[in-house]
């Protein structure tokens, strides 16, 4: 017993240290692009052409939750998605102090990491700043470490569940 919730506690140490490094890459990143890079001088779609075609900095303003669905351009509606992702981020959190694997662990990580940034975007700027454009690559979204943090860990949750397949429990660490 005292095995298994000491392996559990690493593992939710994990998930914790990948989301906090998602959340500060993340904003270490958006404070570059709009302070340092200061991208959004020229407004939304200024593009610094960095492997073009391949690969540019593009500032787009995301109102909306992923890839601008559902935008919400009055603040009661970007409240409301902040908190819903806020919300999201507390039942992870829940999950991940009670992940049994590895993978869990990193994606629930990589999950609230990614969903926290977006938050704190979304109540100090009133959008997410997206600025990563692969769209040489024939990916059409332009987004941002926290959004690739979100897609990464869903993928990996995803993962996790077919390669579990009803196995037994990993043993405690």
């Amino acid at each position: 017993m005292f095995g298994r919730r000491r392996g559990r506690a690493r593992l939710a140490a994990a998930g914790f240290f990948v989301a906090g490094l998602v959340l500060a890459l993340d904003q270490i990143t958006k404070h570059i692009i709009l302070r340092v890079v200061d991208l959004d001088a020229g407004g939304p779609g200024s593009q610094i052409r960095v492997l073009d075609p391949v690969f540019n900095l593009t500032m787009v303003w995301n109102r909306g939750v992923s890839f601008g669905l559902l935008a919400a351009d009055s603040l009661w509606q970007r409240l409301l998605l902040a908190g819903f992702s806020l919300l999201i981020a507390g039942v992870l959190t829940a999950w991940l102090t009670k992940a049994e694997r590895w993978l869990q662990a990193v994606a629930f990580g990589l999950v609230i990491g990614g969903a926290i940034g977006n938050v704190i975007d979304r109540l100090v700027y009133g959008a997410v700043a997206d600025f990563l454009d692969f769209s040489g690559l024939y990916f059409p979204y332009v987004f941002n470490v926290a959004d690739a943090g979100i897609s990464i860990g869903v993928a990996l949750l995803v993962l996790d569940l077919l390669l579990d397949n009803g196995r037994p429990q990993s043993r405690p660490l």
